[in-house]
């Protein structure tokens, strides 16, 4: 089944070409079929490159998924057009009455900052809180992960002396876990950060569970039933060359910066980069999905009513 997307939002024809199955609203609506309401909270500056990369994900499964684009309600972005941001996205005020199968909280740029210094920090808290009543699961990446877990649960974030950069090895140590069904024992991730979260301060806090671990680069997948949330420290959702990107921008500005290691071949930047984690970025999306699926209410308006 196909993810229904406006047919002018850019990611319509970019899954279109690889051959993602989209649909228009329109279309949708004749269906007789209720799809999974996923909301992407968009926290970064580059939107709709983001957008292109979760919508990919979330749209290579078999259930139809209407995908629903937010943003914080008073933070203006100054790297995406404000005409693309007032046709496709709502402010969270605007859809904060709404019930949502799925939540993905995106990582953001800002991971110098203490989490109360984030200038949308208090609507973001009300954010975390709404998911626990409007929200099936929710799933934050990067430092909308962090921040989400130290919300509910205090884990603080550490800063590295050195970025954690590049495509490093995990474990899966929750091979039985339903998130990750299909995955190897070992996986590549790609990993651009300078904080980390310590698995000390995690495991078995609350009910927490990290799926996934790398002695590079610590935990990467958390499991919090209670709160019924994933957490994911990197970045399954790249692109082959979203790295490739930053390192590019990085040299360019001479900010000090190592190669990213697993990346490119023979690491050497001259050569294309491998993409070692498409698969797994794939089935751990669909496998959420499914998760939703299987365990959402049929009539929206029940959803929440599982609160702890």
């Amino acid at each position: 089944m196909p993810i229904t997307l406006p047919e002018t939002l850019p990611a319509f024809d970019v899954l279109q070409r690889e051959g993602v199955m989209v649909m228009s609203p329109e279309r949708a609506a004749r269906q007789d079929i209720r799809p999974l309401k996923i909301g992407l909270l968009n926290l970064m500056p580059k939107k709709i490159q983001t957008e292109n990369q979760f919508a990919r994900l979330i749209g290579a499964t078999p259930l139809q998924i209407d995908l629903q684009l937010i943003r914080m309600t008073e933070h203006q972005t100054r790297n995406t057009a404000a005409e693309h941001m007032a046709t496709f996205y709502r402010s969270f005020q605007e859809v904060k009455e709404e019930k949502f199968d799925g939540l993905i909280i995106t990582g953001a740029p800002i991971e110098h900052l203490e989490f109360s210094e984030v200038t949308y920090w208090d609507e973001l808290c009300e954010v975390f809180d709404w998911t626990q009543s409007h929200v099936h699961s929710t799933f934050g990446v990067c430092w909308g992960g962090m921040a989400m877990i130290n919300y509910f649960h205090g884990v603080p974030k550490h800063l590295l002396q050195q970025k954690a950069f590049g495509c490093h090895l995990h474990d899966n140590i929750a091979p039985a876990s339903p998130y990750l069904r299909g995955f190897s024992d070992d996986c590549f991730v790609p990993v651009s950060r300078w904080t980390e979260m310590r698995r000390g301060e995690i495991e078995g806090l609350d009910g927490m569970k990290i799926l996934l671990d790398s002695e590079e680069t610590g935990p990467c997948l958390v499991d919090d039933p209670k709160r019924r949330a994933l957490y994911v420290f990197n970045h399954f959702e790249y692109d082959n060359d979203t790295l490739k990107q930053e390192y590019d921008r990085d040299i360019a500005n001479g900010t000090p910066i190592e190669v990213p290691v697993h990346y490119y071949p023979a690491n050497d930047p001259s050569r294309v980069p491998r993409n070692r984690w498409r698969g797994h970025a794939h089935l751990l999306y669909g496998n959420w999905i499914n998760e939703i699926y299987q365990t959402t209410h049929f009539d929206p308006a029940l959803i929440g009513s599982e609160r702890v």
